[in-house]
């Protein structure tokens, strides 16, 4: 798997847990910290994500992350 593909999968499965909990990507960006536009792009695959900004993303949806698929 090359960079942008998984890209693309780890912010698949960040949008998929936000509508799962019912967030919108402003209310993940208020309660992250992280810009709106930044969260649309990581969820796009378009940039690449940072642990602390993982980590704050995660957190803000009350959840755990295990993006490790072997």
């Amino acid at each position: 798997m090359n960079n942008q593909e998984e890209r693309m999968r780890i912010g698949k499965i960040i949008a998929d847990l936000r509508k799962a909990k019912g967030i919108t990507q402003v209310e993940l960006a208020e309660r992250s910290g992280v810009g709106r536009t930044h969260i649309a792009g990581i969820e796009k695959g378009n940039f690449n994500i940072q642990i602390d900004t993982l980590a704050a993303l995660v957190d803000a949806m009350n959840c755990r992350l295990d993006i490790v698929n072997k």
